[in-house]
């Protein structure tokens, strides 16, 4: 009896072993985690740097109005930011893709439909299909994309960098959560009180009301001016980083 307890005990101890270390590996499939993609080259989220500079990026756009808004105070403050456009979004708003091309921003990619759940095929596909979208209005294909909600997986990571892309994340502190509606106030604080050298803040100038958004930009901009920033692209921050990598 004691010799069958001890067996069925070593069987329980085996069976609780293999699982744990199932468990591990499907964990490290599913994300290598940011040391890795971040030395690979393959994800960005934010970048070392001497120099005073920070990326504004906004999600889930192009809106008629509220994009537009952020545009004008961006010309106001001689500022660039980098747009991850939604594809079907582009097509209602070639004017404003149109803008923020010729106004010297940086267009990149945020899918086509925004879904939230989505196979690595098709997402690979809304992508492409966003490129085209913006290569029609302004003959400029983005080599830039980041995942609806910034949700991705080993596998999603690997199509796309195969196709070119590079994904662009943002500094975890910098989530001002617009689209919360938190009021204009929590904003401004998560940006003013965060903000470092070669961050990159995350906004949204489409999906729902971006009211708050625009006023909350209209107090970040000067501020941060005044103490010496500048707005810069998510391209012109990897070229920061690449001239600080060459560096002796």
């Amino acid at each position: 009896m004691k010799r069958k307890v001890v067996k069925v005990c070593l069987v329980l101890f085996i069976l609780i072993l293999l699982v744990s270390i199932f468990y591990v590996v499907v964990t490290m499939a599913a994300d290598k985690g940011r040391p890795y993609y971040e030395n690979a080259g393959q994800i960005v989220w934010d970048i070392k740097t001497d120099e005073k500079i920070i990326a504004l990026t906004f999600d889930d756009g192009p809106h008629k109005k509220y994009t537009n808004e952020v545009l004008d105070l961006l010309a106001k403050y001689e500022a660039k930011g980098t747009f991850f456009v939604v594809g079907e979004y582009a097509e209602k708003n070639p004017e404003v893709i149109l803008r923020m091309h010729e106004e010297g921003h940086e267009l990149a990619n945020h899918t086509y439909s925004h879904p939230f759940k989505a196979s690595v095929p098709k997402l690979v596909k809304e992508i492409q299909q966003t490129n085209e979208v913006i290569f029609s209005i302004t003959g400029y294909a983005p080599k830039l994309f980041r995942p609806v909600e910034g949700q991705y997986t080993d596998a999603l990571i690997e199509a796309v960098v195969k196709d070119g892309y590079k994904v662009v994340m943002w500094s975890w502190h910098l989530d001002t959560e617009d689209w919360k509606d938190p009021g204009v106030k929590k904003i401004v604080d998560i940006v003013l009180k965060g903000t470092r050298k070669g961050n990159v803040v995350l906004f949204h100038d489409g999906g729902g009301n971006r009211k708050q958004t625009v006023e909350a930009l209209s107090q970040i901009l000067p501020t941060l001016q005044k103490e010496g920033y500048q707005f810069v692209t998510i391209s012109n921050l990897l070229k920061v980083q690449r001239e600080n990598v060459e560096k002796p």
